[in-house]
């Protein structure tokens, strides 16, 4: 099996790192990610400015673009052999419920799937996450899973980790995504110049987060597997949408 690895943190960051450490045992690994953190880049593609690719070691590349820019690249010309599976991560933080939206990790495994390959999104969920490994071995467990039992190419498995020693996890479950609370308010400043200047505030806490829901299983010390989708469209809406349209 040949695997095209990505992130959103960078090429050096700890997470892709030990998610290539991990994986090379398993397969044959390219790592194709950006050249500095991208986080929250969230599905955006450079179109108005050249993308560079730097070879930093063998099977290793960075590029001076986002995490979507990397795996398309890599996908439609860059790489010499299509990659069977594409694995972004290990992301250093969660990336549960309504993060799926602004997450470059997840993006980079949504590119692939837009280009038609299976995907995993992988994350390690602590403000200052520490074990990677064990991030690293349930990627591996997931990788080696798929080798013996396929899934469709249209799952994008998003996979958040407890951080935590591998001996203390309780599982993996098959959850939905959650819902948080909205953001925490804006962090106002000044600079040095005496300017104003503004944070986003942190992510708000979990608001459907109970039994069945991706918030649910990492409060339990379980690994969250929720398959996410490519099509927004709200299916069920669209009845009360034309009868809404129908009016006088």
């Amino acid at each position: 099996m040949k695997i095209l690895v990505s992130n959103d943190d960078g090429y050096l960051a700890t997470g892709i790192n030990a998610l290539a450490e991990a994986l090379e045992k398993v397969a044959d690994i390219v790592v194709v990610a950006p050249d500095r953190n991208r986080s929250a880049a969230s599905n955006s593609l450079t179109l108005h400015d050249p993308l560079r690719i730097s070879k930093t070691a063998e099977n290793r590349y960075c590029v001076n673009g986002t995490p979507s820019d990397c795996v398309h690249l890599a996908l439609t010309g860059f790489l010499d052999e299509e990659p069977d599976l594409i694995v972004s991560g290990i992301n250093h933080g969660a990336n549960l419920g309504d993060d799926v939206i602004y997450s470059g990790t997840v993006a980079a495994a949504m590119e692939g799937r837009f280009l038609g390959f299976p995907t995993i999104a992988v994350s390690l969920v602590g403000r200052a996450p520490t074990h990677f490994e064990t991030a690293g071995r349930v990627a591996t467990e997931l990788v080696q899973r798929l080798q013996k039992h396929s899934l469709p190419k249209e799952f994008i498995l998003n996979v958040n980790v407890p951080d935590r020693p591998y001996a203390d996890l309780t599982g993996m479950v098959v959850s939905r995504l959650g819902f948080r609370h909205k953001s925490e308010p804006i962090v106002k400043s000044v600079d040095p110049h005496g300017r104003t200047i503004y944070w986003v505030g942190p992510a708000g806490a979990g608001q459907d987060a109970g039994p069945g829901t991706d918030f649910h299983a990492l409060e339990r010390g379980a690994v969250a597997i929720t398959p996410l989708k490519v099509d927004l469209t709200r299916h069920e809406a669209l009845p009360q949408l034309e009868e809404w349209l129908r009016r006088e």
